[in-house]
């Protein structure tokens, strides 16, 4: 039997502000990697939402 004690624990997500004193240089170069792509997924959602809201205006100014 398998318990939950014995399965390895997953590592945490970066949290903004936390201590990463005792971070290795790889881990904290993974890290600012994993941010780099988390910045870039939420610019092009601000992008598709400027899209949409200019798209809803410019319907609306039809009307």
């Amino acid at each position: 039997m398998i318990f939950a004690d014995d399965e390895p624990k997953k590592a945490r997500p970066h949290a903004i502000g936390q201590d990463v004193s005792l971070l290795s240089e790889d881990e904290l170069a993974e890290r600012v990697e994993i941010l780099r792509g988390e910045i870039a997924r939420l610019e092009a959602e601000m992008k598709e939402r400027g899209s949409t809201k200019a798209a809803a205006e410019a319907l609306f100014r039809r009307g």
